[in-house]
């Protein structure tokens, strides 16, 4: 970070005091040109504009606009997003542990973490936030929730919270302390007698790799574990000396992890394994999705280039692009896309090009899918994120837990329970009669799940109105659609496993933590169990990694 920094200020001289090279005399004359031009700009609307405008605020918003032209990666941190920055660099932040989100208007709180003051101090998932010491709290005012929040270790923060079956509001006093993101959210055996591992990896912060070695070396404690199943899903990122941290607990001492590439294309490096892998020789899956990306991404392509284990899932999110963040005056930071990486393969697996059709970039080159080889000459291919050895769907196609995630119906049941449950054991929870408590609440609440076909034919009503249609055609219409709203309880029926499974999650997440939730969600996991299978059919594994079957 310190080298890439100073490489950053040392330009400046060169396009200074190289006048004599045209290229770089046009590229700062036009440099110099466009600043003038838009402090001329700045100052007269400043001073000029019809109404008083924020010159803070204004000069923040032409940045972010600037910014925005490029990828979404590249951000200005103002002072006010600090800790943001501290996190991003660090991996921890000046906080009360816990999570916010926005539930049916209201902020509430989504997660608290295990062992910070939140916990401590009794707030649970579900507590509506009314105010912030003396900021009232609505969804207007959602993005400044996290700077109220967060704040110095030491000092203090109110919270009025409103809980269900509560009819007066409480405020709790709670001091802010140091809090750490876990990488490792969760490790064990898949069950009591097996001698497959897990670990579920949900970051990247400076503390990856030693979590993950730690977590590695107390499963060995209690067993010797002859294959291991790592969860890269959901896992968004972070840094990229984390990435090669976490590739080096896996591939052999001087194995190419990954190679970064910045805007010259002399300025290349790349990133080798420097140590003795703690897991080097046995079996190995990792498990993929949608939402890894980044440096998961860099783990994932570097274990499936050097053929060291198999990835099981669906298509991983395809973010190619490497940030520095760069100090810059009055506590801001500039967070900006400085180069892309390459798998050992050679491929990038960045999904979109922000370049492309953008005239803010010069010399855009087209990039398609090509080929590349594994070491056991399996093929690969670039762009599109990780693509898996073994193509696992673990979403649900169901309409009504669809529609259920979406409005937080579940999340609202398992409060409701919870406050009155408070003293119940997860585990002596009868499901069976939850389901049945469930369906009378979204009965009693009178929510409506709207099947995709119901929307369609009511498009289709409103088109054959503006076509003139009959009166019979579209009566014929609103009678289908009739039938299609009665099948509405079947379909409550047909899934009820997966509602239960909603419910489950929901309230694990409040009896058991965090770690808790996510064992109790392995039970009907469908890539977690294919990966189990396969580890336990050593000759097939061991085929898929010298072929291209899939």
């Amino acid at each position: 970070m310190k080298t890439k920094l100073k490489y950053v200020i040392l330009v400046v001289p060169v396009l200074l005091f190289s006048g004599f090279f045209k290229g770089d005399s046009d590229l700062y004359f036009q440099i110099s040109k466009s600043i003038d031009i838009f402090g001329r700009i700045y100052k007269e609307v400043s001073f000029n504009y019809v109404e008083e405008v924020n010159p803070e605020e204004f000069m923040y918003s032409a940045i972010n606009g600037m910014l925005n032209s490029l990828d979404p990666y590249t951000v200005l941190y103002d002072e006010k997003r600090k800790s943001d920055v501290d996190f991003l660099t660090n991996g921890k932040y000046g906080g009360i542990g816990g999570s916010i989100g926005i539930r049916n208007d209201s902020i509430v709180v989504v997660e608290v973490f295990e062992g910070y003051s939140a916990h401590r101090q009794g707030l649970r998932i579900g507590d509506v936030i009314l105010k912030i010491n003396e900021t009232e709290i609505t969804p207007t005012n959602f993005d400044e929730v996290s700077n109220l929040v967060k704040g110095e270790p030491g000092s203090e923060v109110k919270l009025t919270i409103k809980r269900l079956n509560q009819s007066e509001a409480t405020v709790f006093s709670i001091v802010r302390e140091e809090v750490k993101i876990k990488n490792v959210t969760y490790y064990g055996f898949t069950s009591e007698n097996s001698d497959i591992g897990y670990i579920k990896l949900s970051g990247f912060t400076r503390t990856a790799g030693d979590e993950l070695k730690e977590a590695i070396s107390d499963l060995q404690k209690l067993k010797k574990i002859e294959s291991l199943i790592l969860d890269l899903r959901g896992n968004p990122g972070g840094l990229l000396e984390a990435a090669v941290d976490v590739s080096e607990k896996f591939l052999k001492k001087g194995q190419l992890i990954v190679t970064v590439i910045g805007r010259d294309s002399s300025n290349i490096k790349n990133y080798y394994s420097q140590e003795e892998p703690i897991y080097g020789d046995k079996n190995l899956i990792v498990l993929i999705d949608n939402g890894t990306a980044s440096a998961a991404e860099i783990v994932a392509g570097a274990i499936q280039d050097h053929d060291r284990g198999l990835i099981i899932g669906t298509s991983s999110f395809g973010k190619g692009l490497v940030q520095t963040v760069v100090p810059l005056s009055y506590n801001n930071s500039l967070k900006i896309t400085t180069s892309k990486y390459h798998t050992p393969s050679g491929r990038s697996i960045q999904k979109i090009n922000y370049s492309k059709d953008n005239k803010v970039f010069k010399n855009h080159v087209e990039t398609g899918v090509e080929k590349f080889n594994t070491d056991n000459q399996r093929i690969v291919f670039s762009s599109g994120g990780i693509h898996p050895d073994s193509t696992v769907i673990n979403d649900t196609n169901s309409t009504p837990v669809k529609s259920f995630l979406a409005k937080g119906i579940f999340f609202d049941f398992a409060d409701k329970i919870f406050n009155s449950e408070t003293n119940k054991n997860y585990y002596d929870f009868n499901f069976e009669i939850l389901y049945k408590d469930f369906l009378n609440y979204v009965d009693n609440k009178k929510i409506n799940i709207e099947l995709n076909s119901e929307s369609e034919m009511e498009k289709l009503i409103n088109t054959s109105k503006s076509e003139n249609l009959s009166d019979e055609i579209i009566a014929d219409l609103k009678k289908i659609k009739t039938k299609i709203s009665t099948l509405k309880s079947s379909y409550l029926t047909h899934d009820k496993n997966l509602i239960i499974n909603g419910i489950k999650n929901e309230l694990a997440s409040r009896y058991l933590g965090n770690s808790g939730r996510i064992k109790e969600m392995l039970n009907d996991d469908k890539q977690y169990k294919t990966a189990i299978e396969l580890l336990k059919q050593d000759q097939i594994y061991t085929a898929m990694l010298s072929s291209n079957l899939k």
